[in-house]
């Protein structure tokens, strides 16, 4: 069958009534978790993972229909917290999550002028269109990167995931040495039940509840959902502040004409970043603003209300989300903690992401393509007119929003596990995510070091089976060597560029 067929076939499946309707509460939840300053795209979906488990399986859909549904929802709120994102950053100069941090440089001071609408209205279009564009290349890429992938033996898969913690440790967060305590300790966290090829029960100390090891779901849960909570009360972080008035929502002709070549190149350059394991959306946003800026005919202007640095950054931002789903679903390689976070989600229905997806499960694979292509839509439709309401979000009291996170996340983790130790698990996360973020240690490095800790071991003992022993098998390997030496420079240059007192980007994905 042809990309064209399959994609059809994505669309009949996106289209059933109940696909539907699960794209558009995840685009609306997406877009209200973007809204609300520190939730972000990673607590949304991890908080809804076993959300959509209950519900689907609760209106009657088969094992492959619920999973397409849960994954076609999870994938809404992901993106649509990517649009709702710039809502906080132009109205309060307070960014819903780290990607949007750029988009306030000029945004806020838009709005300060009274051309708030414009802005909202520039970002949503901006990001529809890097929708697009990161979805076209999804499309076409998808499955010729898979049918390389499939001439991956176990030595390239190794290389290749230890190359995406190394991305996303070197990337993550101010400290890369913070960064790589935090892979570390997921990779220990990842070792704890049974060994599958031994039978040895590993870190259980003779805990019967433990041979299974510890739920990838109570712990991004509570590390992300949780510890949100703790952080809000304990710090009483309220996020108070005086949100812009919204006048006119729609652009005029000259704001789409100054807009127009930004949201081009934001969307190719977010793209092309995106899809590098552990880039992200934040890096992205930050390349297209400084592109942009030396672009310029009058770089002066950034900082002071310039609508290309708006239009720039939130068009990078989105497509950025787009192409890191390529990693994800051609290559297992999770490249951020979000696409982390939903790959656990896929696992959890005994689907791999990865090369053979494609073959094994096209109506999920081409079912989720074809949803976010609707799920833009949706997006620009909602966006428009209703910029006003989902600025509204911003004043939800907290004393209402905590008691629903923290309901959401004790009777999701147990309608799914069904066991209080999950739930003594789930609350230990939450401080623990407290105490790693208070103190500035990364949580997206230890969510995807979880998530690929047991894919990596499989594959390096599948590896040195075959060379009966012998490591030299990672060198040999001509694939295999060139991963592992991307993700060496990956960490070493950083170090190097730091050591000569140069500034380094950095990006914390939330």
């Amino acid at each position: 069958m042809s990309v064209f067929e399959h994609l059809m076939n994505g669309f009949a499946t996106s289209f059933l009534w109940y696909n539907i309707l699960f794209a558009f509460v995840g685009v609306i939840i997406g877009t209200a978790v973007g809204v609300l300053p520190g939730i972000g795209p990673m607590s949304g979906v991890a908080l809804l993972i076993p959300v959509t488990s209950t519900v689907t399986s609760g209106i009657g859909l088969g094992p492959a229909e619920s999973a397409t549904s849960s994954i076609i929802l999870l994938a809404g709120v992901y993106y649509g917290a990517m649009y709702g994102g710039s809502t906080t950053s132009i109205l309060l100069n307070t960014p819903g999550e780290s990607s949007s941090v750029v988009t306030a440089l000029d945004g806020y001071q838009m709005a300060k002028k009274g051309r708030a609408g414009a802005a909202l209205s520039i970002a949503a279009i901006g990001s529809f269109v890097a929708g697009l564009v990161s979805l076209i290349g999804l499309v076409f890429l998808a499955e010729p990167l898979s049918n390389v992938a499939l001439s991956f033996g176990p030595a390239e898969y190794f290389s290749l995931m230890l190359l995406g913690l190394c991305a996303v440790s070197g990337l993550a967060g101010k400290s890369m040495t913070k960064a790589l305590i935090m892979t570390v300790f997921g990779l220990l966290l990842a070792t704890i039940g049974m060994d599958n090829v031994s039978g040895v029960a590993r870190f259980t100390f003779d805990n019967p509840i433990l041979y299974a090891g510890l739920e990838f779901l109570t712990i991004a849960v509570g590390m992300f959902a949780l510890g949100e909570v703790f952080k809000t009360i304990i710090d009483n972080d309220k996020s108070a502040g005086k949100i812009a008035k919204i006048d006119r929502v729609m652009p005029t002709k000259q704001d789409l004409k100054q807009s127009a070549a930004p949201i081009a190149r934001g969307s190719f350059l977010g793209f092309f970043i995106g899809v590098l394991p552990g880039a992200g959306a934040t890096l992205a946003s930050f390349f297209s603003y400084i592109t942009e800026k030396k672009l310029s005919k009058n770089p002066e202007k950034f900082g002071k209300g310039a609508i290309e640095g708006v239009a720039a950054p939130e068009s990078a931002n989105n497509a950025a989300s787009g192409g890191a789903m390529i990693p994800l679903l051609t290559l297992g390689i999770p490249g951020s903690g979000t696409t982390a976070i939903l790959m656990g989600a896929f696992m959890m229905y005994n689907i791999q992401p990865g090369p053979l997806l494609f073959d094994k499960h096209p109506e999920v694979a081409w079912g989720l393509i074809a949803s976010m292509f609707i799920g833009n839509v949706m997006l620009l439709i909602l966006n428009m007119p209703l910029v006003k309401v989902f600025a509204k979000i911003i004043d939800t009291p907290t004393r209402y929003l905590l008691p629903i996170i923290v309901a959401i996340s004790i009777f999701g983790v147990y309608a799914v596990q069904v066991s209080i130790f999950d739930l003594m698990v789930l609350l230990g996360c939450g401080v623990l995510g407290y105490i790693f973020t208070k103190h500035d240690y990364p949580i997206a490095p230890l969510v995807l070091s979880l998530v690929l800790g047991p894919m990596i071991e499989n594959n390096m003992r599948r590896a040195l089976t075959a060379s009966n022993g012998d490591f030299s098998i990672f060198v040999s390997k001509p694939l295999s060597a060139v991963f592992l030496v991307i993700a060496v420079l990956w960490i070493a240059i950083p170090l190097i560029l730091k050591m000569k007192g140069k500034k380094v980007l950095v990006n914390e994905e939330a």
